[in-house]
Formats: C-alpha cells, sequence, structure tokens
C-alpha cells in the first residue's frame, strides 16, 4: 500500500473531524504532562484493536509519551498447548477434529508422533477439517457419522453460539468438544497487575456485546484506570483515547461505551444465559502465563457427555502440573500482557516469521507479532512524517 492511502485510510470517514480530534489528543496530553506526567500506558484486549492500531499507523499519529501496547486479546495465541497436543493425538487417531483456520497452525510446544500442529497432522493422514463455525461442523459430522471433536476456542463472543447449539441439541451423538473457552476481564486484570502501570483500558467491542459494559466496572473502579469500550475504525480508537485523556485531566476514572452502535451498559442478556446454563467458570491456564482465576469455560456436569476430553479419557493438567508452554526463546508470554514489543523478541522476523511461526502469537491474525509482522513497523514513523508534512 502506498503510504499516502495508509495515511488517508485514518481520515476516511472524516478527514477533518479525524485531525480535530487529534488535536484535542495534543491539548489533553499537554495538560497532563503540565502536571508532571512523562509518559502514559493504554492497554487494548483485542486482536482487531491492534490491528487497526497497526495497520492505519496510529501510534505514529498520537503525541510523544503516549503508548499503547496489546494486552491479552488473541483467543488463539493464549490457548495452551495442551489443548493442541490433544487435538493432534485425536486426528492422528482417526477422529476428525474440526478447527478455526487460525488455529490450525498453531503449533504445541511437544512433538505427537513427530508433529506439532494440526496441519502437520494433517500433512501425514490426520482426520482434520478446516471450518468456518460450529454449524459447518455439525452439517458435515452428520453426513461423516464417525466420532469427531470440535476444537472450541475463543472468547465471550463465540460462546454463545456453543451454548445454543447444546441446549437445542442439534450436536450429533459422534460429536463432542474440546473446551478451551476463556474470558477476557480476569485475564485483563492479571495483565494489569503483571504490568505495573496501565493508565487506560481499550476493552474489547465484539466481547462487550455480550458481557455489556458493566463488566468492566470492578476493573476500572478497583484501578483507577478509565475504560473505553471502543469500536473498531480508526476514528474509534482515536475518540477513544481522547476520552481516556479526558478522565485523566479530570481525575474520573470510570467505564465509558463509545461503541454505542453495538454494546448495552448490561450487554446481551439471552446470550449470557446461555452460556450460564451450559457452562460454568473455573480456574484456568493461559498459554505462556499460566492459571488465572475464575478465567476459563467448562462444560457443567449435565453436559459432561459431550467433553471430548473426557470421552477419550485425557486428563486436564492441574495447576501443579502445569508448566511454561512456550518453545524456547518464544516471548509470547510476555507479549500477550504488553510487557515488551514485538521487536523486543529476538526471534521476531528471525526464527519467528508469518510463513514460519515459532510461536503463537506469529499464527493468528488476531496476534500481535503477526500484525505487526504484515503491517510492517517500520511504516509508522514514516506515516508520522508524511502526517507532519501534510500539516505545513
Amino acid at each position: 500500500m502506498d503510504l499516502k492511502d495508509a495515511v488517508d485510510k485514518v481520515f476516511k470517514s472524516n478527514r477533518e473531524l479525524a485531525s480535530k480530534i487529534i488535536k484535542v489528543i495534543g491539548v489533553l496530553w499537554r495538560n497532563i504532562k503540565s502536571a508532571g506526567v512523562e509518559e502514559l500506558k493504554i492497554m487494548n484486549f483485542c486482536g482487531t484493536h491492534e490491528w487497526t492500531t497497526t495497520h492505519y499507523g496510529l501510534r505514529a499519529l498520537l503525541p510523544e509519551g503516549i503508548d499503547i501496547v496489546a494486552g491479552p486479546g488473541c483467543p488463539v495465541c493464549i490457548t495452551p498447548s495442551f489443548y493442541v497436543e490433544s487435538a493432534i493425538k485425536l486426528a492422528l487417531e482417526g477422529v476428525r477434529v474440526y478447527t478455526y483456520g487460525d488455529a490450525y497452525r498453531l503449533p504445541a510446544v511437544k512433538k505427537i508422533n513427530g508433529v506439532k500442529s494440526l496441519a502437520e497432522a494433517r500433512s501425514i493422514g490426520g482426520e482434520v477439517s478446516i471450518v468456518y463455525s460450529l454449524l459447518d461442523a455439525v452439517k458435515d459430522v452428520k453426513e461423516y457419522k464417525k466420532e469427531s471433536v470440535f476444537f472450541a476456542i475463543g472468547f465471550e463472543t463465540t460462546y454463545p453460539i456453543y451454548a445454543s447449539a447444546i441446549l437445542r441439541n442439534i450436536l450429533p451423538e459422534s460429536f463432542r468438544l474440546i473446551t478451551a473457552g476463556r474470558l477476557t476481564p480476569p485475564a485483563a486484570e492479571y495483565a494489569i497487575e503483571k504490568v505495573g502501570k496501565v493508565d487506560g483500558i481499550i476493552a474489547p467491542g465484539h466481547v462487550s456485546t455480550i458481557i455489556g459494559g458493566e463488566a468492566w466496572k470492578p476493573l476500572s473502579e478497583k484501578y483507577n484506570i478509565p475504560t473505553v469500550i471502543s469500536g473498531f475504525e480508526p476514528l474509534d480508537l482515536l475518540v477513544s483515547i481522547a476520552e481516556i485523556l479526558k478522565q485523566i485531566n479530570e481525575h474520573k476514572p470510570r467505564v465509558v461505551i463509545e461503541y454505542t452502535r453495538a454494546v448495552s451498559w448490561s450487554g446481551n442478556k439471552t446470550a449470557k444465559n446461555m452460556i450460564k446454563k451450559v457452562f460454568e467458570e473455573y480456574d484456568a491456564a493461559w498459554r505462556g502465563i499460566g492459571f488465572i482465576q475464575r478465567s476459563g469455560y467448562r462444560l457443567r456436569e449435565e453436559y459432561l457427555k459431550l467433553d471430548a476430553l473426557q470421552r477419550y479419557g485425557i486428563r486436564e493438567p492441574d495447576p501443579a502440573q502445569w508448566s511454561y508452554d512456550l518453545s524456547p526463546g518464544c516471548k509470547c508470554g510476555e507479549l500477550i500482557i504488553g510487557r515488551i514489543k514485538p521487536i523486543e523478541c529476538p526471534l521476531f522476523m528471525r526464527k519467528c516469521t508469518p510463513n514460519s511461526p515459532h510461536g503463537p502469537c506469529m499464527v493468528s491474525s488476531e496476534g500481535i507479532c503477526s500484525i505487526w509482522a504484515r503491517h510492517s513497523f517500520q511504516v509508522l514513523s514514516q506515516i508520522k512524517k508524511l502526517s507532519i508534512q501534510s500539516n505545513k
């Protein structure tokens, strides 16, 4: 993409409005700096927010001192290696494994019969099928009529679909789930605790359509952090950043919904009730991080007949047995909680590339390493120079 086109896209909805927002951000930042603050760290918790921020060069348009970092917003990236290894094992034993495309190339830490991903398992005859949704898998299973499992990864956004299918009893008898769902707010709190200094939160829009703005209130109040639930266009993010700075100026941190066209305060009550009926929260493992309290979804006792791991006698590791599940040298654990940026990982664009991913953050389209690799972090400084020139 031409650099000018990249800049133009930032302003595509309303260039004049975008310019005004950037000026407002500048004024607010100068007020904050006058109080002796030299740096602000704003954390996002959504892969799509990180994609927009990086793809459109928003970091380069912000005043120096405002740092946007990515938190745990990629469901594929945080899926423990154990689940990948279990899926590979089943696929090689003849059980068909249905998976989303992003998880297809997700590398495991341990090799199972010489392979480390579902893609590799399929290349040597493993039963692996890529689907776009659970319903696509269900349709195929009805024709396939053999033992099958669905690799059910995802955050709160995807789990109403799984719950609805179970409650409507549309899953075939031969079909089961590897449930690896995770909850976003507990991980956000974990990241804030570990990073130590987060001045603002850009909360995920898609997740918040389900859990609502109220789910972020305890976090904002506990840590006195301005929290804005944002949409996904460049203008959405610029407005959200301005709102965070405004709250810092006013010393009144709170939860604000910028993405009002899709998110309500209470969220989708029907979806939340369906999830609650089928799944329960438990202390779950996150790849490269470890266990986070009440951060995972698992099937309730009355639905355990649908649990793939139980069906095939695969035991999940407990906290005492859990081990660091990243390949040697991989920094995804630190990247996921915003402690470092991709360019600080010695493997980034060397041993670890989009074509040959070493770690989970390079596999998914929502992974920060994949985003930075595909949308060139080097372009940001050039975009900023072009922006400065256009304002002269």
